[in-house]
């Protein structure tokens, strides 16, 4: 978000839930739509924002 100069406001108007915001703020898990949500938003892809360990 930082990179992409992306608000909180503007996943919120995106489409994106406070509840939603707050588990990715504390790195729960999320859903697909979500995650697709997210990069439409942001203008990425999947790879650039998920992490496996």
């Amino acid at each position: 978000m930082e990179r992409m100069q992306v608000s909180q406001y503007q996943l919120l108007k995106g489409g994106i839930d406070n509840k939603t915001l707050d588990s990715l703020k504390k790195g729960k898990n999320i859903t697909m739509v979500t995650l697709e949500k997210l990069c439409r938003i942001i203008g990425c892809t999947p790879n650039d924002i998920v992490e496996f360990q």
